[in-house]
């Protein structure tokens, strides 16, 4: 069964972050640049909270707002939901299913150690399936 700590070794533990005090505008230019769809909001490598697109697209755009002038802080979710290194990939998505997230930093020791994305782990999820096709068809055929 894979494991969170799978999920980032394939993928890397690179994670982008952001200051609560920085504007919504540069969050989505450093979302476009690194072609992701979050970012933890840190300070002092503390992890304060997490801003994603649908956050800009609930709190600033719907609301007549501007993400030229409007902090981070002011629309990004606080109470984030993390996930450990050794948890499956089936609890990640039980996990994001629940609470209705698409991103999950992953903690360790009060440590960040990476994020995993609702793609990471649908990809995940999808080869483990695979694997145990193969290991199936081979049983059956006697390969």
């Amino acid at each position: 069964m894979k494991t969170v700590r799978d999920m980032l070794n394939a993928k890397g533990g690179e994670t982008h972050t952001i200051s609560p005090d920085e504007t919504v505008f540069r969050a989505l230019e450093m979302m476009a640049e690194n072609e992701v769809g979050a970012l933890l909001v840190c300070k002092n490598a503390k992890v304060m909270g997490i801003i994603s697109e649908r956050d800009y697209a609930r709190k600033v755009i719907l609301k007549g707002a501007s993400s030229l002038d409007t902090p981070v802080a002011k629309i990004m979710t606080k109470d984030v939901v993390y996930v450990g290194p050794d948890q499956s990939v089936e609890e990640c998505m039980a996990v994001m299913t629940e609470k209705r997230c698409r991103h999950l930093p992953v903690m360790d020791d009060g440590g960040l150690l990476g994020v995993v994305s609702i793609g990471d782990v649908v990809k995940a999820s999808i080869a483990e399936k695979q694997f145990m096709i193969k290991q199936l068809e081979h049983y059956i055929h006697g390969a």
